[in-house]
């Protein structure tokens, strides 16, 4: 017999998981997510632990790193958790693919306007040493209907048989502008470039399959919709990295590292998949636990749950956001959970954060943009919040 799909109910609130402050109004986790009570939990264990170093065995420095790729493996549907990394930082997961990339003079490298800088300067660097081409791709002319599908075919006319590297955002960092990745994957592959993702501001709270959009690297920090700690992120590295070279040569990353007495008989194989590309102390013993935490929280919400909640959470605003002027993103290509209001012409931006401030309603103002980023604590009152501050700015 067929089995039933049972289906998931929506996903209600969840601000009973959060410690936040009363009398906040944060819609601002694009710019850092808080963390769960699990995950301040586990962290305060896991300093104790420390405190007390003689119960950390040998295979505490790989258990915690494990669990981590397989939990980040399952939540992007990436084929082995080998292929997951743990990484300081997204601008470390580029360098290691600036690396290990093949590039050559006269190439370019296809990004888009205004890209977070983490995914900006790597690329520079590789660009100025062997003499190949940034190419950026800016937005279309105004912010007005389906600037996702404008940007993505502005994108896909750039990318031609010079191209050796396309990166970008899901979405872009400043006003959540979604990208159409599988589009965008199928033009890289037709010309031969490599596919370089960073997954920050879309993974956690928004569906992303590795082998459908088929990257070859994706690499997300944990701190904003993985609500896990800072200085900590992860990144699936493909096949096009099975062979490559890791930043440093850390001795966990070597074959043979869960035998410390044997650590001294030195051997050229690393572990497998993308382990090599670990930062070195990779295990850490307060960040690592944190992460699980939280990558255990967001399997059991489930990303296209809580973009599903962002949706009917901004379901009445938007259009009310509208009629006081300001613009607001729509077509096929829109992201929920990171939504860039355009001011309304003539509108002082100070005035809008003074006013955002005073009411203790948090968004960023990112360029032209407000950046109003919700999550699963939010509910309606902070929307409420948003809306009265807003049309008190435009008075």
């Amino acid at each position: 017999m067929p089995s039933i799909e049972v289906p998931v109910p929506p996903l209600e609130c969840q601000r009973d998981h959060f410690r936040l402050p009363q009398g906040e109004h944060y819609l601002n986790c694009a710019y850092q997510g808080p963390l769960p009570a699990v995950v301040e939990d586990a962290g305060v264990r896991a300093i104790a632990r420390k405190r007390a170093p003689a119960g950390i065995l040998p295979e505490d420095f790989f258990n915690d790193a494990d669990e981590a790729r397989s939990r980040f493996a399952r939540l992007v549907n990436a084929p082995r958790a080998e292929e997951v990394a743990i990484l300081p930082s997204v601008s470390y997961g580029v360098a290691i693919a600036a690396l290990n990339l093949p590039l050559e003079r006269g190439q370019n490298i296809v990004l888009t306007h205004e890209q977070f800088p983490g995914n900006v300067y790597g690329w520079r660097s590789l660009a100025d040493r062997v003499g190949a081409n940034i190419r950026t791709v800016g937005p279309p002319g105004s912010g007005g209907e389906d600037r996702g599908g404008a940007w993505s075919a502005r994108i896909l006319d750039a990318i031609d048989r010079d191209t050796g590297i396309v990166t970008l955002g899901n979405v872009h960092w400043a006003d959540g502008t979604r990208f159409d990745l599988m589009a965008i994957g199928a033009r890289a592959r037709e010309v031969g470039a490599a596919l370089v993702i960073d997954g920050t501001q879309s993974v956690g709270a928004l569906p992303f399959d590795v082998q459908e959009v088929r990257p070859d690297a994706l690499i997300v920090a944990a701190y904003k919709w993985l609500l896990g700690p800072y200085s900590l992120a992860l990144g699936y590295f493909g096949p096009r990295f099975s062979d490559g070279v890791p930043l440093e040569e850390g001795w966990i990353a070597r074959g043979g590292s869960e035998d410390f007495q044997g650590l001294v008989d030195y051997r050229d194989d690393y572990q497998p998949g993308s382990i090599r590309y670990d930062v070195g102390e990779r295990s850490n013993f307060i960040l690592l636990p944190m992460v699980n935490a939280a990558l255990a929280l967001i399997e059991e919400w489930k990303p296209s749950r809580i973009q599903d909640y962002c949706r009917r959470l901004l379901a009445d605003a938007i259009p009310e956001l509208a009629e006081l002027g300001f613009g607001v993103p729509s077509g096929d290509l829109v992201a929920h959970h990171i939504v860039g209001l355009r001011m309304p012409e003539g509108l002082d931006l100070k005035r809008v954060q003074r006013t955002l401030t005073e009411r203790r309603v948090f968004a960023s103002l990112r360029g032209s943009a407000l950046r109003v980023a919700p999550n699963v604590y939010n509910a309606s009152d902070d929307v409420s919040a948003l809306v009265s501050a807003l049309r008190a700015a435009v008075g």
